[in-house]
């Protein structure tokens, strides 16, 4: 484990009361200032897709989730995952960066790296994926974005936040392997590489233990395996016990809690039950955190309102998702034609998600207007169809009659494009989902509209995902809309009318049932703990390894345009297989292409793997019939599985298939390469068993030659019982001290110590050799 960096003039010097003031806010969204160690107050902001401006609500003051200003709604990140352009997510934090200056923020709590281990969390409109290399990618590009800009990130929630259940208080129970692959990963991949300045911790327990107060997590992974240097805070409410947590590792308690914890620290220091030097530390960390946020001292600028919207339209624009198209029905023709926009969320559209991450923006883009403003010569006409949850209360037979005029429309119209989706009460921050459906009404209209007229486009608008089936096989075309910000309307009407050719990709996958989710039978768990079942096969992982039908896979996207790759080749150098191809645009118009890279193997594991995992990916626009050589990295490192046996990243030797698709399950090229694994850390014992000494490359060899010799059949292959399939197979699972003790062991119990010390001898050997 690397020692604790040093800091600049840690405060030992400080009384212990105000120390131990450090460690907790000076209200809700405010850090304690201390001159005497040079640590000015640092103002915080939840700000996952733009700004939610704190109202300090004061003593005795009320929850209040609406923000204190405006500020640009940047597309929250369930659609921002669906561009797969970190470049872009890092000039969107960028722009967020630069109107937290100018408000006087120094630290946005975001972004959320989250996996989405099932699609019912209420919370996943605020994260990137189901897979950790497409979250750690957009994340980290976040981070760097705002701060590059002098604004520091909270990577958020640390660690297994998934679900919104019984958030503050259920225990994630995860084996080590999936905790390790999946729902560390990405946290592991930002902290090393992009150094976030703070990490929050979450609600939840992870195997039993509250994360705000697990060591393991906070010093010996976070901190200790990861070199983290920056501080670690609480979630809002979080903390149970200061003294346990500040002992685990966290620095600070949010929000503030009037003194009230500083003297429990204080008083625990003073009794013994906490080392000072303890505290000692996470002042030095605390005051180093606020000397980033606020030096050099940030001089802030007029914030370009105008430009962040055209950036928050363009960053739409790569966000939306074209899942179907037949017969080329999109686009639609702007200059001819009649339309028929139909559905209250054309006119009132949902453009985030509720909860903490509510920001009033700057303005709005009304998908209707904007269809009508881009309109030449199109006729576009409108009728709500259903009402929106929340509103006036309409009567059943006002409900009848908007539904009806929608009908005469969709009649009357070459083209009837339905805007469908969820409202907030059906998810947000602080519950779960119930199911995945879209509202009765809303698919009871579409039902009634495709038996007017056949050409139809549907429109979804949703934080999460939503069944489809089986009403998706009668509708030519459909889009996956998200939750877009403030400019999001604009970008439905650019892509609709071909302004902006989509190409958007999944970045979750869309099930046939809930029940075809992999987590689905033990999602959100009971009595205050949630078994991770599922292990490894979340997401895309699980829907392979059961071979499930889905509505639509991981990674799918369609485009105006369509893509060949050619060329597929593989080189590899100093632990870096180069991935290399050809992607050539075969059709009409430009566009761009989201390459995917997958790996899959080796056949012969001796642990379970999945069919394929993400490895890399890459963007490429091309004009029409343009090619262009591409090439995606990826280290030998990442082909590894976590071994709960070795406590490790293991790479296995063997033949992996390297992949390109244009989504998971559209696989257009693939080769074999050949992999050298890593050498064994196991240290050989008689409790393990005989197939497990026989299987490792060094005891293995020896152990064979052992009974051989014993037995004084060098002749075959390790002799007896070795020799003999059928009593090989008996025996794997038998403890190599139980078989030493049967009466014919060629091998007596008194020899085992000594095999064991010649395959650590013989393992140095090799080490050594490979060294020089």
């Amino acid at each position: 484990m690397p020692q604790n960096p040093s800091y600049p003039s840690p405060a030992t010097a400080l009384p212990l009361a105000e120390k131990a003031s450090l460690t907790s806010g000076a209200g809700d969204f405010v850090t304690q200032e201390c001159a005497a160690a040079g640590a000015p107050a640092v103002s915080m902001s939840d700000g996952p897709h733009g700004l939610r401006l704190p109202k300090e609500s004061g003593d005795g003051g009320q929850l209040d989730l609406h923000s204190a200003a405006p500020a640009t709604c940047f597309p929250p990140a369930v659609a921002l995952g669906s561009s797969w352009n970190p470049e872009l997510a890092e000039r969107v934090a960028g722009a967020i960066a630069a109107e937290a200056t100018a408000h006087g923020v120094g630290v946005v709590l975001g972004p959320g790296i989250n996996i989405k281990r099932s699609p019912l969390c209420g919370r996943n409109f605020e994260y990137f994926s189901e897979d950790p290399l497409v979250s750690s990618e957009l994340g980290g590009a976040m981070v760097r974005g705002l701060q590059d800009a002098g604004v520091g990130a909270a990577l958020k929630h640390y660690a297994a936040n998934n679900q919104e259940t019984d958030r503050m208080r259920v225990s994630a129970d995860i084996d080590e392997r999936p905790l390790r692959e999946i729902y560390l990963r990405a946290f592991e991949r930002v902290v090393r590489r992009d150094r976030p300045w703070s990490v929050m911790a979450s609600y939840n327990g992870v195997n039993g233990v509250p994360v705000s107060e697990n060591a393991r997590l906070l010093t010996g992974i976070l901190r200790g395996e990861w070199e983290f240097d920056g501080i670690v805070m609480s979630d809002w409410g979080a903390v149970r016990d200061r003294v346990a947590a500040l002992r685990a590792g966290l620095d600070l308690q949010m929000p503030g809690t009037g003194g009230r914890t500083d003297l429990e620290v204080a008083d625990a220091v003073e009794s013994g039950a906490l080392d000072e030097a303890v505290l000692d530390l996470t002042v030095a960390r605390l005051v180093r955190f606020a000397r980033r946020t606020t030096d050099p001292v940030r001089s802030p600028g007029a914030v370009d309102v105008d430009g962040h919207h055209r950036l928050a339209g363009a960053a739409a624009d790569q966000c939306v998702v074209l899942l179907k198209n037949d017969s080329a029905l999109l686009p639609l023709n702007p200059a001819a034609g009649s339309v028929a926009v139909i559905g209250e969320l054309a006119r009132t559209p949902r453009f985030q998600g509720a909860g903490s991450s509510q920001v009033t923006p700057t303005r709005l883009d009304v998908p209707l207007d904007s269809l009508r403003e881009l309109a030449t010569g199109a006729d576009v006409r409108f009728a709500a169809g259903y009402a929106l949850p929340g509103g006036t209360g309409e009567t059943a037979e006002k409900e009848a009659q908007l539904s009806e005029e929608a009908v005469r429309l969709a009649a009357d119209s070459e083209t009837a494009v339905l805007f469908l989706g969820l409202p907030p009460q059906d998810e947000s921050e602080g519950f779960d989902r119930d199911h995945l459906d879209l509202p009765a009404d809303q698919t009871g209209l579409l039902e009634r509209v495709l038996a007017v007229n056949p050409r139809v486009v549907v429109v979804l608008s949703n934080g999460g995902v939503v069944r489809t089936a089986p009403w998706q096989e009668r509708v030519p075309a459909l889009v996956e809309g998200w939750l877009l910000g403030q400019a999001g309307g604009g970008a439905l009407a650019r892509v609709l009318f071909g302004a902006v050719n989509p190409s958007g990709k999944l970045a979750e996958t869309v099930p046939l049932r809930l029940e075809d989710s992999p987590s689905h039978p033990s999602f959100p768990g009971e009595e205050g703990r949630s078994r991770y079942g599922e292990g490894i096969f979340v997401g895309y992982r699980g829907y392979d390894a059961r071979r499930s039908e889905v509505a639509f896979p991981f990674g799918h996207g369609l485009s105006y345009t369509t893509f060949g790759y050619d060329g597929l080749d593989v080189d590899e150098a100093d632990g870096v297989f180069r991935v290399g191809l050809t992607v050539t645009n075969t059709g009409s118009r430009a566009g761009r292409e989201i390459v995917q890279i997958y790996s899959g193997g080796p056949a012969d594991s001796r642990v379970l793997r999945p069919v394929r995992e993400l490895r890399g990916f890459v963007s490429v626009f091309l004009e029409a019939g343009e090619s262009r050589d591409v090439v995606v990295e990826v280290a030998r490192h990442d082909l590894a599985y976590f071994s709960e046996r070795e406590d490790g990243w293991k790479v296995e030797g063997g033949r992996y298939r390297i992949e390109a698709g244009a989504s998971s399950r559209d696989i257009r090229a693939c080769v074999e390469v050949d992999v050298e694994g890593d050498p064994s850390k196991i240290r050989l014992t008689g409790r393990n068993t005989l197939a497990e000494w026989l299987e490792h490359p060094v005891g293995g060899p020896l152990l064979s030659e052992w009974f051989a010799r014993a037995r004084g059949e060098a002749s075959q292959e390790g002799g007896g019982a070795l020799a003999d399939p059928v009593m090989r197979r008996f025996l794997a699972g038998v403890p190599l001290d139980v078989i030493c003790e049967f009466p014919q062991s060629p091998v007596p119990p008194q020899s085992l110590g000594g095999l064991a010390d010649a395959v650590e001898a013989r393992m140095a050997e090799d080490q050594e050799r490979r060294g020089a």
